[in-house]
């Protein structure tokens, strides 16, 4: 039923509501801000795969979280899925040793938290309510108040909602846009992209 709904939005409104037929986390680009970046162009040999070099960056506390994201961003989704996570979840318990999924959220900073609730909402942005609750973690940790960890995590808070509210699929991002408390270290061009597709649904609330 909702289905039919939704194709028969698709069909009297066009343009916009094919765009909102996609999702947050489908179809918001954070990458090509950072096009020009190393990591990033080293991404064109990856097939959209971890692998040791990119998990290295992923997890150095020297490298800034906006390129972490844009690097995951880059890696990309698959409607079949994905086991991105899963391949990065095997390399933290070797090297950062910790011995649980419990014992990650307690230990692991923010930083590692938000990447790693990134990938596994990319891998199944079907469900991603682990990967939220993750990402929720990953902002009460954040003492620097990063923008780029707040975004990530009101898009799949946003990705939650997409099937069942999308006044609060909205909200989700834009509670991020107007918290002027936060440290904006995300590209413009990145913002930009994000809310020209987030901003869809604003008619919705």
């Amino acid at each position: 039923m909702q289905n039919s709904i939704l194709f028969l939005i698709i069909c009297l409104f066009g343009f916009n509501s094919i765009a909102k037929a996609d999702s947050p986390l489908t179809s918001t680009d954070i990458a090509s801000a950072y096009s020009n970046e190393k990591i990033i162009m080293s991404l064109e040999l990856a097939n959209g795969e971890l692998t040791d070099e990119l998990m290295q960056y992923l997890s150095s506390k020297s490298n800034p979280i906006s390129l972490k994201i844009a690097l995951i961003n880059k890696l990309g989704w698959n409607i079949d899925g994905k086991s991105n996570a899963e391949v990065f979840w095997k390399y933290l318990q070797k090297n950062n040793k910790f011995k649980s999924l419990e014992d990650f959220k307690k230990k692991a900073t923010s930083e590692l938290l938000i990447c790693y609730a990134y990938l596994k909402a990319l891998d199944n942005y079907f469900n991603v309510d682990e990967a939220m609750a993750l990402a929720q973690i990953a902002v009460k940790r954040d003492k620097k108040a990063s923008y780029t960890i707040n975004i990530i995590c009101g898009l799949i808070e946003a990705q939650y909602y997409f099937n069942g509210n999308w006044c609060m699929l909205w909200k989700s991002t834009n509670k991020v846009r107007i918290n002027k408390k936060l440290n904006v270290d995300l590209a413009p061009e990145a913002i930009k992209n994000i809310f020209e597709y987030m901003d869809l649904y604003k008619g919705e609330c």
